[in-house]
């Protein structure tokens, strides 16, 4: 097997991981602000990887696979760094809550597209802009978590700014997911599959 240039940067984002977990941890001077630029790298490779699959044509059955699989590591990982980190008190309930919920979408959302596509319907939902901003409002709240993690007083304020945009990328996480849960409906209820896609823009929900 071949790799092509977006799936080793896909590669590439997945070995980013444990460097990041190593600089989150290892308290040396301005370790926090590393960490974030280390994820901030991450998630650049991961729009680079698929704008130069699309822009080059170097699409790959395997590169189709990792991407994903790549894009749920480092949020899960990431999330899981920020929960241990924030034990005990409100503040450290809510940030589980709210990874559970994000985590756990994930892997609902994953079983349940996997299963669709053994019954050939993985196009019955197109994820459009509520995918979109629940995306960008996750990485911007993990970054802000990252680099404020140890909560220093005069840094209060924007950690609260991190955890508020984390919350909302968790509702809009529970909103997309209730699309795909919407197309596979018929299906798991035993209805004929229809073959019209729903779309996130004009979905009722």
């Amino acid at each position: 097997m071949r790799i092509n240039l977006p799936t080793w940067l896909t590669l590439f984002r997945v070995a980013l991981l444990p460097v990041m977990v190593v600089v989150f941890y290892w308290q040396f001077p301005g370790h926090n602000i590393t960490a974030a630029v280390v994820f901030v790298f991450a998630a650049i490779t991961d729009w680079l990887d698929g704008y130069l699959a699309r822009r080059l044509n170097l699409t790959s059955a395997f590169g189709a696979f990792l991407d994903p699989v790549a894009d749920k590591l480092m949020v899960a990982v990431t999330l899981f760094l920020l929960v241990e980190s924030h034990r005990g008190g409100w503040a450290g309930v809510l940030m589980a809550v709210t990874a559970a919920v994000i985590v756990g979408r994930e892997i609902s959302v994953s079983a349940l597209r996997e299963w669709m596509a053994e019954i050939g319907m993985r196009a019955a939902v197109q994820v459009a802009f509520v995918g979109k901003l629940k995306t960008v409002m996750q990485m911007i709240a993990l970054v802000v978590l990252i680099v404020q993690h140890e909560k220093s007083a005069e840094a209060l304020r924007l950690y609260h700014i991190g955890e508020a945009l984390l919350v909302v990328a968790g509702v809009l996480t529970i909103w997309s997911g209730l699309y795909y849960l919407r197309a596979a409906w018929p299906m798991l209820r035993g209805e004929p599959p229809h073959n019209k896609p729903v779309n996130e823009e004009n979905s009722p929900l």
